[in-house]
């Protein structure tokens, strides 16, 4: 998105190969970048800020971060309407508030059923002003900290409820390397994002992903194992590289150095975990609280049921068809600990459901069946790849893995 709104040619180097990341380019190659796909690099040429009427519909597949992002890049466009759909999941995910904030600032937003959730139709042009918003998801937020500052006014944003901070420090981190100037309070409620900005190009290796690494660093804390993430830097502003100080918590052993982390396995506790911050993690956290001693409770984490599905009532429904007692909370879930036996599950087409079923079955006392396991192509195709070089016995296109 930076490089598609940059100006001149931007070289991302260790792109993800997945399909949130082709979403992103398919959707912004419609607007006008020219992004080529090169042997471990991306090559974009940007639009300086001036992104243009798509020729088509715009379907940013799977992706909502994709989709929120698009929203507010849409609404720089100066003639024309763009509109933006997705699948059924995505299609299902709300961005009312995002709208509204938009519009308040000079776009034309509108849900084409009436409902705050895509299929939505903008139009321009985003112009700044003054607007409140409330942020069940961090991804509001970073919608228009990406695009106000290439408005041609300046803008200030109010945002009294913020869920998943660490993302916007992310993107407050990325907008800082590419020459955009913000100011905002200490507790991120409020921004000040001054308009008529430039993006420079990007030119920069993508660093490892904490999130996706969160499912091999609990393999590491399961019995027998020992594994080393390789690519993780402890330094990065990732906020979901929290689940390194879970895991520990829960009394797994831990080796930080520069660039890898290694997770070995020792008797794991029940524990209570803050999870507004990182939502992500709740799926592996969930079945991981599974295998320990003792209760676990995973709170404050209600905008886990806004994500591809309702995490916190599917977790709870699969985990228990493996032998789980767990108590569902409106903002959480409270895990009894012991052992999972074998059978039969559904990923129900989301990515890190999947990958936390098929790492928790790994553990299971016996071979467990994961129907829909295609999904993990959104994020982490390599996924079963991997698992299975550690040690993971996979078979069939179910999957069964013990």
């Amino acid at each position: 998105m930076i490089a598609a709104l940059a100006p001149g040619e931007s070289c991302i180097l260790n792109p993800l190969e997945s399909e949130d990341a082709r979403s992103a380019r398919n959707v912004y190659n419609a607007f006008g970048a020219q992004i080529t796909e090169e042997p471990e690099m991306w090559r974009i040429v940007g639009t300086n800020g001036r992104p243009q009427a798509p020729d088509n519909i715009v379907d940013t597949g799977n992706s909502g971060t994709t989709m929120r992002m698009a929203l507010g890049s849409a609404a720089l466009i100066p003639k024309g309407l763009t509109v933006l759909t997705g699948d059924d999941q995505v299609r299902r995910r709300p961005g009312g508030p995002l709208a509204q904030a938009l519009n308040a600032l000079g776009a034309q937003v509108q849900s084409t059923r009436g409902n705050g959730c895509p299929p939505w139709v903008v139009g321009g042009m985003l112009r700044g002003g003054e607007t409140e918003m409330e942020a069940v998801t961090s991804q509001y937020v970073s919608s228009l900290l990406l695009n106000a500052p290439l408005a041609e006014g300046d803008t200030r944003l109010h945002v009294p409820l913020l869920n998943e901070k660490p993302y916007v420090v992310m993107t407050l981190d990325w907008l800082k390397n590419q020459g955009i100037a913000v100011q905002y309070s200490d507790d991120l409620s409020e921004y000040h994002i001054p308009g008529g900005q430039q993006y420079l190009p990007v030119n920069r290796p993508i660093p490892g992903d904490f999130s996706s690494a969160t499912f091999f660093l609990a393999a590491g804390a399961l019995p027998g194992n020992r594994v080393a993430c390789a690519g993780l830097d402890m330094n990065d502003s990732q906020g979901d590289k929290a689940v390194v100080g879970f895991i520990k918590e829960m009394g797994a052993v831990l080796r930080c150095e520069k660039d890898e982390v290694t997770v070995a396995a020792k008797k794991l506790r029940g524990c209570e975990f803050d999870l507004n911050a990182t939502p992500d993690a709740l799926p592996m956290m969930a079945a991981l609280a599974c295998l320990a001693e003792g209760t676990t409770r995973l709170v404050n984490v209600p905008q886990a049921r806004l994500k591809e599905t309702d995490r916190i009532r599917v977790m709870r429904m699969e985990l228990e068809k493996l032998g789980a007692a767990i108590e569902e909370l409106e903002d959480g879930m409270i895990i009894q600990g012991g052992v999972l036996h074998e059978g039969v599950v559904d990923g129900h087409g989301d990515h890190r459901i999947i990958m936390a079923l098929a790492t928790a079955a790994t553990a299971a006392t016996g071979p467990v069946t994961i129907r829909g396991t295609e999904a993990v192509t959104v994020t982490y195709p390599e996924f079963f790849r991997h698992l299975q070089a550690l040690g993971g016995s996979l078979s069939g296109s179910g999957i069964e893995a013990s």
